[in-house]
């Protein structure tokens, strides 16, 4: 097998025991109340069910085991269930991020993780509204489920990275790009474009990803010091990702993505490779990747799970 394949092979191992144990809690989670809607209840299920690698959970457990430390006398399975609850509203939030994202009004998607798009599969109104419960769930999930010391501090972190100045906010400045309304970013010299570029997807899709770590390390009361170094971990973790995503959208196919591919491309959408091209696109990456790397290196043999996860992402096909 190549070190390619194994890798592949080991973080796919690793990604199903998350998996595994993030999914019967976020069934759980999801169980609502009789006062609450059926069909938003249906549509919030599938939006938060449905297949994928979880990725999001997985940097809040591997965070929290990362940060555990012998001297907590606490087990690796019992850092992840102090930070499950984490976990299950970091997914939450991602989940009602696509909901809206996949919008008419937004990117305008028919699939998502292989299946309709929860618009599609209900209908507009019914999509906005579960997107609206899934992020009102997800404080809920966190302020219950973290100790009291910590959980004003989860929620704090949880609600910046999916705000105005991130998330949120990264997705107004994409479509201001796409749509001209902040002028023509065709037009600009190529690293402004890229400047521009990452300042939208450190945000958009990177700040969730270190509010992941954040959380987990926070649910096994993590130092300072441990804190900053996966934030290292998750600016350069994020990015990388994210040209994954725009290399995948650029040459992979809709039956190993899971959703509609080359439609960048077709909107004239600002992407890593249509700015640099697609070959130094992936060297950033890789750079990315070796810096996220480097970030936990010092945390120590606990962190090895987010090492093979940030070489993984860049040479991902899916």
């Amino acid at each position: 097998m190549s070190d390619a394949a194994d890798l592949d092979a080991t973080v796919m191992r690793s990604l199903e025991r998350v998996r595994t144990f993030i999914d019967a809690r976020l069934d759980a989670a999801i169980e609502m109340s009789p006062e609450a809607s059926p069909r938003l209840c249906d549509a919030m299920r599938y939006a938060l069910l449905a297949p994928g690698k979880r990725l999001r959970p997985a940097l809040v457990l591997w965070a929290a085991s990362a940060c555990n430390g012998d001297a907590s006398g606490r087990s690796c399975e019992e850092a992840w269930e102090a930070a499950s609850a984490a976990a299950v509203a970091v997914e939450m939030i991602h989940a009602y991020s696509l909901v809206h994202d996949d919008l008419p009004a937004m990117d305008d998607d028919d699939l998502r993780r292989g299946r309709p798009t929860c618009h599609r599969q209900f209908d507009e109104a019914t999509a906005i509204l579960c997107g609206d419960a899934l992020q009102a769930l997800a404080f809920e999930t966190v302020a219950a489920g973290l100790p009291t010391p910590v959980a004003a501090e989860g929620c704090r972190v949880l609600a910046r990275a999916a705000g105005a100045a991130a998330l949120v906010g990264g997705q107004a400045d994409d479509l201001s790009a796409e749509r001209g309304w902040i002028g023509d970013m065709t037009a600009a010299p190529a690293s402004e474009q890229v400047a521009w570029l990452e300042r939208i997807h450190r945000r958009k899709t990177g700040a969730l990803f270190t509010a992941a770590l954040d959380l987990g390390g926070l649910s096994v009361a993590a130092s300072q010091e441990q804190r900053g170094m996966l934030a290292a971990f998750g600016r350069a973790f994020g990015l990388a990702f994210q040209i994954a995503d725009d290399i995948l959208d650029a040459e992979g196919t809709e039956e190993a993505v899971g959703k509609r591919v080359g439609k960048d491309v077709e909107r004239g959408k600002l992407t890593f490779p249509s700015i640099i091209g697609l070959e130094a696109s992936r060297e950033r990456g890789n750079a990315l990747a070796r810096e996220a790397v480097e970030a936990v290196s010092h945390i120590g043999p606990a962190s090895a799970d987010l090492a093979r996860l940030a070489h993984w992402i860049i040479r991902r096909n899916h």
